[in-house]
């Protein structure tokens, strides 16, 4: 509908915030075009729930994943010290089903969730090891639409290994990422420290390959994506400066790596200055680049020295070669964070995260840490959140036969949630055909005559 639904947790229970349960809980925030709150809700119980992923779902929903303490008010059960915990919502977001997942041991925290072609979830995380070390492993559950597990696999060496990103590929398979400091078991290369660790899995969670990436200091992959070509695009933190890792700038800098469809290194970015610069998220662009949310304390090197001290957002756009186009730096009070960034339908960024305050000198800050929501136009500055109005109109959504057009398109191209193009029609018109579409989401993308352009999800259902 034009909006954003953001998670996170939150332990407050005033301002915007209503309902807590005691402690953390997870705050799910929806808000329309412009920004403004149309429902918030506190999940939880009376200890601490932290959610990491939300994503909507084709029935208009939101499917949520984290980690719960809890085991009263939301949360039915618990299973140790923390579980996965997994939300479904409805629409206006309130609970359909709630589960939670116990694993191996007495830690386990879900970081990633995806809804799948079929229907149901992929969940990636950690769970804690049962060979008595107390470390990680990658922890991957496949549930059912109604939230039966179908299989779960652990994955890993006698090490620390921590999943914080899946995506579902074109084939069906699955692509992780996180960071791994073993060098047996799964794992079969270590360059030192923790690494990037991706593995790709086949539809039934076998490990089809795996590769380490990164050099002997401390690098986690936190944010994965198939690209159009069929390869990958990684986002994370480096503090390396040999191994796979080039031009390192400082402590810690943001690390872009490209890969092809079995894992190659295509090229790589050391971005940042001499401080500490850590990406979050990466998105594929429209036009084949990516755009990287993270944080960075830096003032220096690839920084233009707008930052105002502290922690500042700092978002890049690079082109599809993994050059940068434009960067910004965006403050607010002492210290902000991004963590998600999702390009909207009138190209421009969305951009969501946190800002922490020590002072009472921002009369709009509720407290020492609120949410901070941006919205940036294509090329990187703050603008205000505006009207769909403004943009093309697409509809129905969800859609069974045919999508239409507030004003005539051309150049219509659509594509499914892995980025694999499935329909593309160069005429003009005000309608397109969806009828031999599968059921599920997908991204159209078309242009008017006016130059508007459209870039929006929708449900086929």
């Amino acid at each position: 509908d034009g909006g954003y639904i953001i998670a996170g947790y939150s332990e407050s229970n005033d301002g915007d915030v209503t309902g807590n349960n005691g402690y953390y809980d997870y705050w799910i925030v929806k808000i329309d075009s412009s920004g403004t709150i149309q429902w918030q809700r506190s999940l939880g119980g009376s200890y601490g729930d932290y959610a990491s992923d939300i994503h909507q779902t084709t029935d208009g929903g939101y499917i949520i994943a984290g980690g719960s303490a809890s085991d009263d008010g939301d949360v039915s059960e618990n299973h140790g010290e923390m579980d996965y915990w997994i939300v479904k919502l409805d629409e206006n977001g309130l609970i359909q089903w709630q589960k939670s997942l116990p694993g191996r041991g007495y830690d386990d925290d879900a970081h990633s969730i995806q809804q799948t072609t079929d229907g149901g979830y992929i969940v990636a995380g950690n769970s804690e090891s049962n060979d008595g070390n107390y470390d990680w492993d990658y922890w991957i559950v496949k549930l059912d639409e109604n939230d039966s597990i179908q299989w779960q696999k652990s994955l890993g060496g006698s090490g620390n290994d921590n999943a914080l990103s899946v995506q579902q590929t074109t084939d069906g398979g699955y692509i992780i990422a996180g960071y791994s400091n073993s060098n047996d078991g799964d794992v079969t290369e270590n360059h030192g420290g923790d690494d990037y660790w991706i593995v790709k899995l086949d539809d039934i969670g076998a490990i089809q390959w795996q590769k380490s990436y990164g050099g002997s200091g401390h690098d986690v992959a936190w944010s994965i994506q198939q690209t159009t070509d069929g390869g990958y695009i990684i986002a994370g933190e480096s503090r390396s400066n040999d191994g796979d890792v080039v031009g390192n700038h400082g402590y810690a800098d943001f690390w872009i790596v490209k890969i092809d469809g079995i894992g190659g290194i295509q090229w790589q970015k050391s971005l940042g200055g001499s401080d500490w610069d850590r990406a979050r998220d990466v998105q594929q662009t429209i036009d084949g680049g990516y755009i990287v949310a993270g944080y960075s304390s830096s003032n220096d090197g690839d920084l233009d020295g707008g930052q105002q001290g502290g922690e500042n957002y700092w978002i890049v756009k690079l082109n599809e070669n993994g050059t940068i186009q434009w960067q910004n730096s965006l403050d607010r009070n002492n210290s902000e964070r991004a963590y998600s960034v999702q390009q909207t339908t009138d190209g421009g960024y969305i951009v969501a995260g946190s800002s922490f305050t020590d002072g009472d000198d921002d009369p709009e800050h509720h407290g020492r840490n609120d949410y901070w929501v941006v919205k940036l136009t294509a090329d990187g500055t703050m603008g205000m959140l505006e009207s769909q109005s403004s943009n093309i109109n697409l509809y129905p959504n969800p859609v069974k036969d045919v999508l239409y057009f507030s004003e005539e398109v051309s150049s219509v191209k659509i594509t499914d949630v892995s980025g694999k193009m499935v329909k593309e029609i160069s005429a003009s018109g005000k309608s397109v055909d969806v009828s031999g579409l599968a059921k599920g989401i997908y991204m159209i993308t078309a242009t008017s005559k006016s130059g508007k352009v459209v870039s929006e999800k929708f449900i086929k259902e």
